[in-house]
């Protein structure tokens, strides 16, 4: 049947719809039996029933939801129907404004949202400049030793120096790092982790209190006057919303601390090192966006930004958005029940073929050639839509762009291997390493 003809229909009103198509049991018993990713059963779904499709894992059917229109319909026409319930990282990052809800949510949001728009973003652009001009002296010094590095750990250093700066002014010393490496191990670790959040936490505490020391440690000089040789951070701002809001205490300016940090650098590293992957698989797509024009253009920043943006579509930053339905809603005609459990998948969208022709290649010209994209705002959202929108957005298109246009004219990585397949966590990731060294640089 053809779901994007009964989307938005008017003939049906709230919980009156049909039911929603359910994939035969026998295709999630063969997905089980052969132990495969959680991304390869609802590609099939999707495959064999539509974008709005049910399946069974449990007693009730969940719901995958891909198609444009629903998509919209779910996360921005009625965010208050399909609701989040709890973050998967809630155990890292408490209740910070990724897993806040309610009007704790509400107030976070409005907070943070002036940071990362308009003149609150201007604040950090010298920031995030500092950090890429950082790396691209890293790169200068392995390209003159032929010393060999990990393309993926150097994209996770710098996206913690741009977004560390920014919190606290201070550039990200060796330290530090070390002890922020805890932030990507628990997140690894939360799909693993027993279902009791006690024995969860007890799992991952010795990184925890890794985190918390350093985010204690980054309160308390901020709280002391220290701003940081490029003046207040991101921190500041939040102290200073203690002062008139007391529900932000110490423990909330931790969670906000934590989720900045964690949403902050590892989905910009893994784009990052996912688009480095693409260009060694199709170097051409380098060279026509250095050609697309001079240093400092807006027709090559526009190719740069081609190419952060078709890596997106292919490895969205969220590659799967759970909602929960908090009241009878009808969606594409489909009767969807309070209580029923929703998954908004972006990695599935961005792949489908009658949205994307070809859409396994990697085509950066789909962002710059009139015409070529689909233009429903529900086909391509690689930080999610609507109300709960990624947040730091611009931030993270802006310190791809800085990075790349001090590292592409200048350096290839020559990959000694590259991973074989990707692992679907929180992120989208490369399964393994990404070893490299630097060709001589190109002029």
């Amino acid at each position: 049947m053809d779901t994007e003809a009964s989307l938005g229909s008017p003939s049906y009103a709230p919980g009156t719809g049909r039911p929603v198509p359910e994939a035969e049991p026998e295709l999630v018993k063969q997905w089980h039996s052969g132990g495969g990713e959680l991304v390869e059963l609802l590609s099939q779904v999707r495959e064999r029933h539509g974008g709005v499709a049910a399946f069974r894992l449990g007693p009730a059917p969940t719901v995958l939801v891909t198609a444009p229109q629903a998509v919209q319909h779910v996360l921005a026409r009625h965010p208050e129907r399909y609701v989040k319930r709890s973050h998967r990282a809630r155990l890292l990052i408490g209740d910070g404004v990724l897993a806040a809800t309610g009007a704790a949510w509400k107030q976070q949001r409005r907070l943070l949202q002036s940071q990362f728009t308009g003149t609150g973003m201007r604040r950090y652009e010298q920031r995030i400049s500092d950090a890429a001009r950082t790396t691209a002296g890293r790169w200068d010094g392995y390209a003159r030793t032929g010393q060999p590095f990990d393309v993926g750990q150097e994209m996770r250093r710098f996206a913690l120096d741009s977004i560390w700066r920014s919190l606290t002014g201070y550039a990200l010393d060796d330290e530090t790092e070390r002890e922020l490496a805890a932030v990507e191990s628990v997140g690894a670790a939360l799909p693993t982790l027993p279902a009791d959040i006690g024995d969860a936490r007890e799992a991952v505490s010795a990184d925890l209190a890794r985190i918390d020391a350093v985010a204690r440690h980054a309160i308390e000089a901020a709280r002391g006057g220290a701003a940081g040789p490029d003046g207040p951070g991101l921190l500041h701002v939040l102290l200073e919303a203690a002062a008139e809001h007391p529900e932000y205490t110490d423990r909330l300016i931790r969670d906000e601390l934590v989720t900045l940090l964690a949403a902050g650098h590892e989905t910009t590293a893994t784009t990052l090192n996912w688009l480095y992957l693409l260009l060694d698989r199709n170097p051409g797509a380098r060279e026509q966006a250095l050609a697309a024009g001079g240093e400092g253009s807006p027709e090559r920043r526009q190719a740069v930004q081609a190419l952060i943006h078709e890596t997106l579509r292919l490895y969205p930053s969220a590659w799967i958005l759970p909602r929960h339905a908090s009241e009878d809603d009808t969606l594409a005609g489909y009767a969807v029940e309070a209580g029923t459990d929703l998954l908004v998948c972006p990695y599935l969208t961005h792949r489908d073929p009658q949205l994307w022709p070809d859409p396994e290649h990697f085509d950066p010209q789909r962002f710059i050639t009139p015409g070529v994209r689909p233009t429903h705002p529900g086909a391509y959202f690689p930080f999610g839509i609507g109300p709960r929108a990624c947040l730091g957005l611009q931030f993270a298109l802006r310190e791809s762009t800085v990075l790349l246009e001090h590292l592409l004219p200048a350096h290839v990585p020559a990959f000694s291997s590259t991973p074989t397949k990707a692992v679907h966590g929180i992120t989208v990731r490369p399964d393994g390493p990404t070893p490299a060294t630097l060709a001589p640089p190109v002029t």
